[in-house]
């Protein structure tokens, strides 16, 4: 007899974001889809990290982070956000956001617990949920902005919400969480047993001078959340999927439970590298503005095309709307501008669970000025 599996995702396929980045090789498009630079990361990390290969750093560190790695990154979190954050209990390194982010809701989960999740987001949250048995509530984000309807919230919220995910800078959509919804935020949660788990792998990317409302600013907050980061997304470096998360010492000691028999550890060589990184604070100060340059250009070589373009505070991405010039379903459109222009792009529609379309594209602006330029000039022509 042959083995079967009930598949805990039966309604899950291949992501949008293979999809159009095969179509993208296959007909040698520029891929604005996939959020990836196509720029080089710093060569002083390369050093630094080729330096530990040689320096013999090559076997296991410890489980939960190369130790003076957690400790820049505690420095780094009290002077950016005054918060003590203790760096042998509290934090923990990861292959990557998307898993601390797994993780997190791993360690909290139970069959039947409700998570409310906000649409359009980030695809791996809903999977996250379900593979937990726990049961996605979604709740929209308001179009044209894309702002949170805080009283949706409280409307949702019932003794089954076992937790809220957030997001800021947002993927898809490049809003950002201002200071009134951490407000709003605090005031649901308080005297409730609902975790956060904050999802911040954008964190230094936040434009136009403003300030990134992290979890981190919040005690209270703080007291029931999982905060994830990557340094994958901020030093231009996608692919070491290298990120951590940070949470209470008592709510850490479960998400540990489940990080020691799944990763238990992660690449030696580059945490050692990035402990010495991030102590040149000029390296993370800086990404703001110099992203904040290519969205404006970006922004600026559109004005030539048919694209009515959104704004973006933060994250790779600003989303641009073509219902004025073409109906067809944000899919088609992606599919045959990637066909027919030599531009890949990701429809928004793939970012909610049952595709809801607002005839609005993403583009990650995160390239050289010139893979801009060639895009733009292909898109001038729809």
């Amino acid at each position: 007899m042959i083995p079967s599996i009930q598949s805990k995702l039966p309604g899950v396929g291949t992501t949008i974001f293979t999809v159009m980045s095969s179509m993208a090789a296959e007909y040698k498009a520029v891929n604005l889809g996939q959020g990836f630079p196509d720029f080089s990361m710093s060569g002083d990390l390369i050093k630094l990290v080729d330096a530990a290969m040689k320096d013999g750093f090559n076997q296991y560190v410890h489980m939960n982070g190369y130790m003076p790695l957690r400790e820049v990154v505690s420095e780094k979190i009290e002077k950016l956000y005054q918060a003590k954050i203790n760096p042998e209990s509290e934090i923990t390194v990861t292959p990557g956001g998307t898993y601390a982010i797994y993780t997190a809701l791993t360690a909290i989960l139970r069959e039947g617990d409700e998570v409310i999740i906000f649409e359009p987001g980030y695809d791996s949250y809903i999977p996250n949920v379900e593979v937990n048995g726990a049961k996605p509530v979604l709740i929209p984000l308001q179009y044209p902005d894309y702002h949170i309807d805080w009283n949706a919230v409280r409307r949702a919220v019932n003794p089954r919400t076992k937790a809220i995910i957030i997001n800021s800078p947002h993927n898809p959509t490049g809003s950002i969480l201002r200071m009134e919804d951490m407000e709003q935020l605090r005031d649901i949660v308080k005297n409730t047993g609902i975790f956060i788990v904050s999802d911040e792998v954008y964190e230094h990317l936040i434009y136009d001078g403003l300030q990134h409302q992290s979890i981190l600013r919040y005690p209270d907050l703080l007291a029931r959340s999982f905060v994830c980061f990557s340094f994958g997304k901020i030093y231009h470096c996608t692919g070491w999927k290298l990120g951590y998360c940070i949470a209470t010492a008592e709510w850490m000691k479960e998400f540990r439970k489940v990080h020691q028999f799944n990763c238990f550890s992660c690449d030696s060589p580059k945490q050692v590298g990035l402990s010495e990184f991030l102590k040149q604070e000029e390296h993370y100060l800086n990404l703001g503005s110099f992203l904040q340059k290519k969205r404006d250009y970006f922004l600026d070589l559109m004005k030539e095309t048919k694209f009515k373009m959104h704004h973006s505070y933060g994250s790779y991405f600003v989303l641009g709307s073509y219902g004025h010039f073409s109906q067809e379903s944000e899919k088609d459109l992606a599919i045959r501008i990637t066909r027919d222009y030599g531009v890949a792009t990701i429809p928004v529609s793939a970012f909610y669970k049952k595709e809801k379309d607002d005839k609005v594209l993403r583009f990650c602006f995160s390239k050289k000025e010139e893979t801009l330029e060639k895009a733009v000039e292909k898109l001038k022509k729809i």
